[in-house]
């Protein structure tokens, strides 16, 4: 992967498991650039106690069984909690079902994980975020020089000059708990007026994410690499897009094939496409190799207050504020690279695990 040099990157995953993030979570483990060191869940497409379970079995369909999954916030730091099953489906992977996991809980909770990695190991820790940044918020009350303590943080949120996917003005990790995401950028425009040193958090909004559209042929695709046979993966490109043959033989690319297919007829629904927006997997692509986003500096905070407004990501492009710069913001990216490689890391992965699958 370019821009990485061979590099293993030290990350944690924070996440709410619905499709998109177990498609983030496989991609990591496909990705030897990354060194997993924990996973934390937090509540948001659907309830944390769902979100754990999703993610300790995702991880065991991966192989990764034995990474470190954490528990986190059950709520928002001061909203009820509004979760999305209507996107993910009633368990959060679509139509996708997977073993109970045989692995338990880390003892310790998400803001211990966060805090006792950035200690441990200051400076190399980079933490991903792909759900509400509550988790975050409740670590920088703990621990308020984590900005200087990681080596960096990026983030899946926000709309910084496009419209909402959850209001007119809001994207939906940040429409679950603005508070969090209020508390979250502020701690990073204080910690770098202090040091300017500290790394701008890339955030990766709507503006980039939404232009990662997988498609039935990025699907046809994921299954020849994964060695399906090529006759039975024709029907992955059209409507409905249904595991049958070798394909549904292979269990992490059967996971994949159904939990899309949920996603697929969401936005079919929607959106008006047979398809589906993979958010939180570009994120972590974009943390390894930063030449897949183009970005600007600016400053940003979030509307947390009622209204048509609510949990806006204000972004000030002009710098009428005054104020420095406390996100790195993605404006533009090659979504097509990046497809390219999520079906090549993903499928490659389950072409390593059906040997010990079959």
């Amino acid at each position: 992967m370019a821009g990485v040099s061979g590099t293993t990157t030290p990350m944690i995953l924070d996440v709410d498991t619905g499709i998109d993030d177990s498609l983030a979570l496989l991609f990591a483990c496909a990705t030897p650039e990354i060194e997993l060191v924990a996973v934390t869940c937090v509540g948001g497409n659907v309830p944390a106690r769902q979100v754990e379970v999703n993610t300790r079995a995702v991880l065991e369909l991966a192989g990764y069984g034995r990474v470190p999954v954490a528990h986190g916030a059950l709520k928002p730091l001061h909203k009820k909690l509004q979760t999305a099953e209507d996107t993910h489906g009633p368990q959060g992977l679509g139509h996708a079902e997977l073993p109970p996991p045989s692995r338990p809980l880390d003892a310790r909770d998400a803001v211990d994980v966060i805090v006792e990695a950035a200690r441990a190991r200051p400076g190399e820790i980079t933490l991903v975020t792909l759900g509400p940044l509550t988790n975050l918020a409740l670590a920088l009350e703990r621990e308020p020089a984590l900005p200087r303590l990681l080596r960096s943080w990026t983030l899946m949120g926000g709309a910084y000059g496009v419209p909402g996917n959850t209001t007119p003005t809001a994207e939906w990790n940040v429409f679950v708990d603005p508070d969090a995401a209020s508390e979250a950028f502020a701690a990073w425009a204080v910690a770098r007026e202090q040091d300017d040193a500290i790394a701008l958090p890339l955030a990766m909004g709507l503006d980039v994410t939404e232009q990662a559209r997988f498609l039935g042929e990025h699907l046809r695709h994921l299954a020849l690499r994964a060695g399906a046979r090529p006759a039975e993966t024709e029907a992955l490109a059209h409507e409905p897009a249904l595991a049958t043959g070798s394909v549904a033989a292979d269990p992490l690319l059967r996971f994949v094939v159904d939990a899309l297919r949920f996603y697929f007829e969401f936005h079919a629904r929607y959106d008006g496409f047979y398809g589906a927006v993979v958010h939180d997997p570009f994120a972590v692509a974009a943390t390894l190799d930063r030449s897949l986003v183009q970005t600007k500096p600016a400053f940003v905070e979030v509307e947390t207050g009622r209204g048509p407004a609510h949990a806006m990501t204000v972004t000030d492009w002009r710098g009428l504020t005054g104020k420095p710069p406390n996100l790195d913001v993605a404006i533009g990216g090659d979504a097509q690279a990046f497809l390219r490689l999520l079906v090549g890391r993903i499928g490659g992965l389950a072409a390593d695990r059906s040997g010990v699958a079959r």
